[in-house]
């Protein structure tokens, strides 16, 4: 784990994880998680068709943890978190859908952690780089939206040197960036050499560790490995 400097705030450990929609080792996936003890998971890549909500439940519970927002609704973007966090108010975001293409969208839900309050989002954009730019036009546009401080987990499908990536990340920090480690790469997890699983946070929030976890365990559990951050948020005034 890369280590920052630590003022005052409220710890807030994040995960952001695409799960190759649980086709690979579901014990090793359950096991990476439950090995970090996080406070939220980001998921990509979630349940989204049949019996979704109760498939949704039981991720949630082998994370030791429960949902607070998405699954079908934000077409697999899905939102975890502990009983440490207070889950306030849940949405979701479809972007259009291209004709031959996957409905993606985004999960959002307002929480609160102690004595501060954050916007939890979590999306997956498209594969295809005609389709990217609108879709990260569109979720900018609502992000530049948010009062409260932003904490996004996202599968861009770009890497940082792209539009895609500039735009989504616009106003907001880069988490590896901030932690001097944006050399770490994220996939194809036999193989990490792209970076296209993304942490964006407000600039209000501390960037206090940030990691991409690559061990046997996550090899097997997922075609990415997971993105692990430790943050500060900034508390009430």
């Amino acid at each position: 784990m890369t280590v920052a400097g630590q003022p005052a705030g409220v710890p807030l450990r994040v995960v952001s994880y695409n799960i190759h929609s649980q086709r690979d080792d579901a014990a090793a996936l359950a096991a990476v998680v439950r090995a970090v003890a996080p406070d939220v998971v980001v998921v990509q890549e979630g349940p989204r068709r049949f019996r979704w909500r109760q498939r949704c439940a039981a991720l949630a519970e082998s994370f030791g943890l429960v949902v607070a927002a998405g699954g079908l609704p934000s077409l697999g973007n899905l939102l975890l978190t502990s009983l440490r966090v207070r889950v306030l108010a849940a949405r979701c975001q479809r972007f259009p859908l291209t004709p031959g293409r996957h409905l993606r969208g985004t999960a959002y839900a307002e929480c609160r952690v102690g004595g501060a309050v954050f916007l939890l989002a979590g999306s997956h954009l498209s594969t295809d780089p005609a389709e990217r730019p609108g879709q990260a036009a569109l979720l900018r546009r609502e992000l530049a939206g948010a009062t409260l401080p932003v904490v996004l987990g996202a599968d861009l499908n770009d890497g940082p040197d792209s539009a895609t990536w500039r735009t989504v990340g616009e106003g907001l920090t880069d988490a590896a960036v901030a932690a001097g480690a944006a050399g770490l790469h994220t996939y194809p997890c036999a193989d990490p050499r792209r970076r296209i699983d993304a942490l964006f946070v407000d600039p209000r929030v501390t960037v206090v560790g940030y990691d991409v976890v690559d061990t046997p365990q996550t090899r097997r559990a997922s075609d990415h490995l997971p993105v692990l951050a430790d943050l500060l948020l900034p508390g009430a005034d």
